[in-house]
């Protein structure tokens, strides 16, 4: 496999753990969203999801480089999370 594959996989599987999180983020948010002065509780997982997604990723290919990632591998990382926006918005929204 590619280096260029193990990092799609690897942005895919942490974009597909976020994704799995969804039902008990919406549960919580709801829970407090006076508290935490949401008007829109799907809109505010949707960036909770895309940010932990982002940034679980650029995380992962720190760590598995030892350093931080190139600004291709951000736009690697982007490209790929940015093409399962249906997905996630569909996971969330419907």
């Amino acid at each position: 496999m590619s280096e260029e594959e193990q990092l799609e996989q690897l942005i895919l599987q942490t974009l597909d753990g976020a994704l799995a999180m969804i039902p008990s983020y919406m549960q919580e948010i709801e829970q407090n969203k006076g508290e935490l002065k949401v008007e829109n509780v799907r809109e505010f997982v949707y960036g909770t999801i895309m940010g932990m997604a982002l940034g679980m990723a650029s995380t992962a290919i720190a760590t598995i480089r030892q350093g931080m990632p190139t600004e291709e591998d951000q736009m690697k990382i982007r490209d790929i999370i940015y093409s399962k926006i249906p997905l996630v918005r569909e996971r969330i929204f419907s």
